[in-house]
């Protein structure tokens, strides 16, 4: 998949006028590709490297609103705290509506102020000062609905929280962010000011317009910055990546990083719903992928079809463009940045991301079970075998034989168990969580599927047990020379196929054929057409699997 990604980077640098763009991937907390193209510095032929330091724009809020929980478990803030508590400005706010409540820390961390969007204007306020912000919010504020009722993206919301940061930390957000935050974590070349970078990494931004690109001014570090200002690299952002993908799964262990675990995936959590794309699709632009969007603290979070979470969050100032996302279940992020003014990296940011996961196979990460839930995974399969009764005292929750008879457990588990006939392993346990699993019996004739749920006592019983004969894979049919290959048999026919697929009771069929070879296109329609009349499910695919 390298080359196709490493393609489409170089073709929309190309289409985009991108003056530079270095992009990346983090898998299992290593940077494991990247590549710069083009130039930080038009003017002195600077190149992009993975060192050249880029403004990530709205990517700050996250480190921002990260400071603010920092501070809530360090007992220095709340955040259903009333803003007003730490900016005295905010005191006379006049609210849209007499019964509105007051703004929270909480509610200008998910843009739930009830202030409007403000991405035009917000992008030129960063360099404002303290003195500025209080005379803005202390003039009065206009406001597009009453706090608390949706998402509205809020520019000045982060400006507001920033000063609450610098509020209760007693020191500058920005200095707050750099020591408890930046530096524990290794990012020693990202920092708020651009005069301070070295002139030979710095990105300088640009602007394409009349067939040429455009120096834009960038705007220096000011009390405002904590909506887009900071400044960083490849190398160090990927670092933070890793911190966030490192919080993923709850585990037992050392947390010694500058935020715990358990505080990285509250940051992830939804909290607002922003919007539904009931037309999304899978990478393959076709099939269907509905996708849910939220707004958490200072990110994004999305939830699609196929029960995939994706978190991160993008960034768009005059002059540059910036984009990361990361999935938390799979290990794997993906960040991008240019120096271009919004520049479009991202879609094929976030369309990268999900080809990495679907085209490229990569599973979810296994939650590690519980000792408890492998002690009863044992006793349920040796249950269903037996029905023990002594056992059955044991492992089952007062509701579990109220809710059905032992006799009609035995009766049901006994037919099913025959079907599969001699039992011969038990299949690792796939926990869905610390209490709840599934495992394979695998028997002589089939396989059954066994999940079961356990109490919420100190001593976990057996509450709920589901038992179902498991499909079978689908059969691999390999058309080839005018044979057919199936289930470890040569065949002649396609009714032999269909008459093996049935003794085993396969209810799916993977054709592999090449259409272009003499006499097997027909031979292919001929088992497309005995699958529909069957009622398998049929999937035709190459010899090398496309």
């Amino acid at each position: 998949m390298l080359p196709d990604i490493d393609k489409t980077y170089t073709e929309l640098a190309a289409k985009e006028h991108l003056p530079g763009v270095v992009y990346g991937i983090v898998l299992d907390g290593k940077l494991v590709h990247s590549r710069a193209l083009g130039f930080a510095n038009l003017e002195d032929k600077i190149a992009v490297t993975n060192d050249t330091q880029f403004r990530i724009a709205s990517m700050t809020k996250s480190f921002v609103a990260m400071a603010a929980v920092k501070l809530r478990d360090e007992g220095k803030l709340r955040l259903d705290d009333p803003a007003a508590r730490y900016l005295p400005e905010l005191r006379k706010l006049r609210l849209p509506t007499s019964d509105s409540p007051p703004l929270t820390v909480r509610m200008l961390m998910t843009m739930t102020t009830g202030l409007p969007e403000d991405n035009p204007w917000g992008d030129r306020q960063m360099a404002l000062d303290n003195a500025a912000i209080a005379r803005l919010a202390a003039g009065g504020l206009s406001f597009s609905s009453a706090p608390g009722q949706a998402f509205e993206y809020s520019n000045l919301g982060y400006i507001l929280l920033g000063k609450v940061v610098s509020k209760a930390s007693g020191m500058r957000f920005q200095d707050y962010v750099t020591r408890h935050i930046l530096r524990p974590l290794g990012m020693n070349d990202t920092g708020w000011e651009y005069s301070q970078a070295p002139a030979d990494k710095l990105a300088l931004g640009y602007h394409w317009l009349n067939n040429a690109w455009q120096r834009e001014p960038m705007l220096h570090d000011g009390d405002a910055a904590a909506m887009g200002g900071l400044i960083t690299t490849m190398n160090d952002f990927a670092r933070y990546v890793a911190f966030h993908l490192d919080a993923w799964p709850a585990r037992d262990g050392a947390d010694s990083g500058p935020l715990k675990r358990a505080s990285i995936r509250e940051m992830h959590a939804p909290r607002v719903f922003t919007g539904i794309s009931p037309k999304a699709t899978l990478a393959d632009r076709v099939t269907p992928n509905p996708r849910v969007a939220f707004y958490s603290y200072g990110l994004t979070s999305s939830r699609d079809a196929h029960d995939v979470t994706v978190v991160g969050h993008s960034g768009g100032l005059p002059g540059f463009g910036s984009q990361y996302r990361f999935a938390p279940d799979h290990g794997v992020g993906v960040i991008a940045f240019t120096n271009l003014r919004y520049g479009p990296v991202y879609q094929p940011t976030a369309r990268l991301l999900q080809s990495l996961i679907e085209k490229g196979k990569l599973p979810a990460r296994a939650v590690a079970p519980s000792p408890i839930l492998l002690t009863r995974q044992q006793q349920v399969a040796q249950l269903i075998q037996g029905w023990d009764e002594k056992l059955g005292h044991e492992i089952a929750a007062d509701n579990f034989f109220l809710d059905r008879s032992r006799e009609d457990w035995i009766k049901e588990a006994a037919g099913q168990v025959a079907s599969i006939g001699k039992v011969v392993s038990i299949g690792a346990i796939k926990p869905q969580n610390r209490l709840r699993g599934t495992f394979p019996m695998v028997g002589e004739k089939g396989t059954l599927e066994i999940g079961f749920t356990l109490t919420p006592e100190r001593e976990p019983k057996l509450q709920e047990l589901n038992i179902k004969l498991a499909a079978a894979p689908p059969a691999v049919v390999t058309v080839l020379k005018g044979k057919y290959q199936a289930l470890d048999k040569e065949l002649s026919t396609p009714a032999q196929v269909f008459a093996l697929l049935k003794e085993r009771k396969v209810n799916a069929m993977r054709i592999v054929a090449d259409p272009e070879a003499a006499g097997d296109y027909e031979r292919i329609g001929a088992l497309i057409f005995g699958a529909a009349r069957a009622g398998l499910d049929v999937k035709v695919e190459a010899p090398d699997g496309n």
